[in-house]
């Protein structure tokens, strides 16, 4: 293949993840269809298979790179100031703004439930678990002074540090009824309540 060719296909593979973290983020998993990424991307469905052996390989690696997007944000906070980094990230994670733009926020929200009813077997579920993990040990170390990127010192092996899980199941799951309860009250009530809880702790 051509020098050129390559570097087309591998823009417009670049180009099918972005719209793909996208919709996801947007609808979910189960909420997006090949034709629909693929025509967001501007490309037509029968290319799909030049890129990605199926749609379940396609959700994976789209969402493996939708929890990279986030722990950049959460990285790029540390890098500005590590002090106020987690104050920081809890406040955008836990805004009114994360809520009204899906496309744009955390896979953790996203793909709760889509990951849940495919089952482990899935590989959406492996991606999930990886995704959140790394989320885990990023607040684990934020929480304890340790540099961000460091292995974390966790209370035994395979386990993980009880305040950072606690934490994220708070941020996920606060967004979660957010943007179930958005246009009644008790949606910003879910997030300031939260957001107050994690920041005087």
């Amino acid at each position: 293949m051509p020098r050129a060719s390559r570097e087309q296909m591998a823009e417009n593979h670049e180009r099918v993840l972005e719209e793909a973290r996208r919709l996801i983020r947007e609808k979910g998993a189960d909420g997006v269809s090949v034709p629909e990424v693929m025509a967001a991307a501007g490309l037509t469905h029968g290319g799909f298979y030049k890129h990605f052996a199926s749609k379940e390989a396609l959700l994976a690696e789209a969402g493996a790179g939708a929890f990279a997007e986030r722990s950049a944000v959460l990285d790029d906070l540390v890098d500005t100031d590590p002090a106020t980094a987690r104050a920081r990230f809890v406040a955008q994670y836990l805004s009114t703004a994360h809520r009204d733009h899906p496309g744009e926020g955390c896979a953790g929200v996203a793909l709760a439930a889509d990951v849940a009813r495919r089952g482990p077997d899935d590989p959406l579920h492996d991606t999930y678990v990886a995704g959140v993990t790394r989320l885990v040990d990023t607040l684990h170390t934020l929480r304890s002074g340790e540099a961000v990127g460091a292995v974390p010192t966790m209370p035994g092996a395979g386990r993980h540090d009880p305040e950072a899980l606690a934490e994220l199941a708070t941020l996920v799951g606060a967004q979660v009824l957010a943007r179930a309860t958005a246009g009644d009250p008790i949606s910003e009530q879910f997030l300031d309540a939260a957001r107050a809880r994690l920041l005087r702790e």
